[in-house]
């Protein structure tokens, strides 16, 4: 009975054995496979976090600005170059604003008449820097919409950046780019 129950413990032992053996490299491919997947996990999670992160800046921005649809806006009262005012907004993750449509164009006027002054000259995100004549938005397209004050633009190779003018009723005028004007920054929201 000793033998036999030695032969079957001794059975056991190597079937475990042989098992366990057996179970390893399968086991390193389901820890392996399990740690992609974790890490997978936690990339998803860090992407996640930035997008909040990102949009509640958003928030906060808007809430010191105004919010369109699609768009919030932040004025910056102090006088810039147009270059220096376009550093400052992509700097802040946005733009300098640049009006699509009529309604966009009102919405920004009021809200400099309101924030800075009812006279006040804002850069908008435009210029002709590139080919004189043909104005451009900050990322290289044509613009499509213009608010020209005639006969704006008028400043030929001298006045290569578009500013919105509160004395004009939001009508834009051509600048030198080396004017200190204040500036609006634009933000895109989803």
């Amino acid at each position: 009975m000793r033998l036999r129950d030695g032969c079957l413990l001794l059975g056991v032992l190597l079937l475990l054995t042989h098992t366990s053996h057996q179970q390893k490299p399968n086991a390193k491919k389901d820890s392996s496979a399990a740690l992609k997947d974790l890490q997978q996990q936690i990339d998803d999670i860090v992407v996640e976090l930035n997008l909040l992160k990102e949009q509640q800046a958003l928030q906060t921005v808007c809430l010191k600005g105004t919010k369109i649809p699609g768009k919030c806006f932040l004025v910056d009262s102090v006088k810039k170059s147009y270059h220096t005012a376009s550093e400052d907004c992509i700097a802040k993750g946005g733009i300098l604003s640049t009006p699509l449509s009529s309604d966009e164009n009102m919405r920004l006027y009021d809200y400099v008449r309101q924030s800075i002054g009812p006279d006040a000259e804002i850069w908008l995100g435009i210029n002709d820097m590139q080919t004189e004549g043909v104005w451009m938005d900050q990322a290289g397209s044509s613009i499509r919409y213009k608010n020209w004050k005639p006969p704006q633009p008028d400043g030929r190779s001298a006045e290569n950046c578009a500013v919105l003018s509160g004395a004009s009723g939001g009508k834009w005028l051509d600048e030198n780019c080396s004017e200190q004007r204040a500036s609006v920054c634009e933000f895109n929201i989803v």
